[in-house]
């Protein structure tokens, strides 16, 4: 965090880039490209967090249709005005960024993104006495800087997950996907949910819960890549997929550069540890009041202070 300036308050600044995302028409089964639509009062991609420039790709028209790509420092977030979660998170990890952010003291600062339209935004609220926690997409541990750290606790960057899942499995796995960046120097992420089902579950009929999460790697020094799979529930099993099985099962293409012969191997991922670097109880809290009287209280003097300077002109 970068002081106490940023504790309990929004950390998006001018490092924050937001551009709408509009998908054509699918043409084929699997693929969905995304046509990223020029304006006036919308920021340019950030291409230096994707493998090869390119985006993800979506076939799923239901989430895709109200859409927003956020550019923030160390990650980017495809985000849902839908199911007010990303719908992923696209980071480039390296060694010496993993390294940097062994040395960032993670405090909580969970934000609204007030980059994004109300109508389409999660609220602290939302997830307030749910019994769900916020689970990171980006995850904060592997944030170089302290204002990185800060913006990846926007609600943007979040999806409601299982307290074991965020706590054990999932911390696991972003832990052995960190030693696996040291130990390569250089690798691309796609992490995010699956809504699988009729009837996917939801917070307050508004957020929705995902079913299953994914964590997609590729080393392209080695020309391999592979899925980390989970249910978002309590336990241990996970599975290792390959990118063409998760097109498969949940719409997304993520990386569409890559030849099929490196789409439909698994590589060899390390199995999930437990560790200290890894996270726990202690460092993944699960909200509550406190945190919704704040955010109510920040909500109350920004209208305060908005409706004193329309009092002036």
């Amino acid at each position: 965090m970068a002081g106490a300036a940023d504790a309990g308050g929004p950390a998006a600044g001018p490092d924050l880039r937001v551009t709408r995302i509009v998908p054509p028409p699918a043409r084929g089964a699997l693929l969905l490209l995304l046509l990223v639509l020029p304006g006036p009062a919308l920021a340019r991609t950030c291409p230096e967090h994707f493998a090869g420039g390119t985006l993800p790709a979506l076939s799923n028209p239901r989430l895709s249709a109200d859409t927003a790509l956020l550019c923030y420092q160390a990650f980017a977030v495809l985000y849902s005005g839908l199911s007010r979660t990303p719908l992923y998170a696209v980071e480039h990890l390296t060694a010496a960024r993993v390294e940097a952010a062994r040395r960032v003291d993670r405090v909580d600062a969970f934000h609204e993104e007030e980059q994004l339209p109300e109508a389409a935004r999660s609220e602290l609220s939302d997830y307030a006495g749910s019994g769900w926690d916020r689970g990171h997409m980006a995850p904060s541990g592997d944030m170089p800087t302290p204002s990185a750290q800060a913006e990846s606790f926007s609600l943007a960057n979040i999806v409601p997950q299982n307290p074991d899942d965020n706590r054990r499995l999932w911390a696991g796995i972003e832990s052995s996907v960190r030693a696996l960046a040291i130990e390569r120097g250089d690798l691309f992420v796609v992490t995010g949910p699956l809504f699988e089902g009729a009837s996917v579950q939801s917070l307050r009929g508004r957020v929705l819960i995902p079913t299953r999460l994914f964590k997609a790697v590729y080393d392209a020094n080695r020309g391999e890549a592979g899925v980390y799979l989970a249910r978002n529930a309590a336990g241990d099993a996970w599975e290792a997929i390959s990118l063409e099985q998760l097109a498969a099962i949940g719409g997304i293409v993520a990386f569409p550069d890559l030849p099929d012969s490196v789409r439909r191997r698994v590589m060899a991922l390390p199995e999930p540890r437990r560790d200290e670097y890894a996270g726990g109880p202690r460092s993944r809290r699960e909200p509550g009041f406190l945190d919704w009287l704040a955010a109510e209280l920040r909500r109350a003097a920004r209208r305060a202070w908005r409706d004193f300077l329309r009092s002036l002109f």
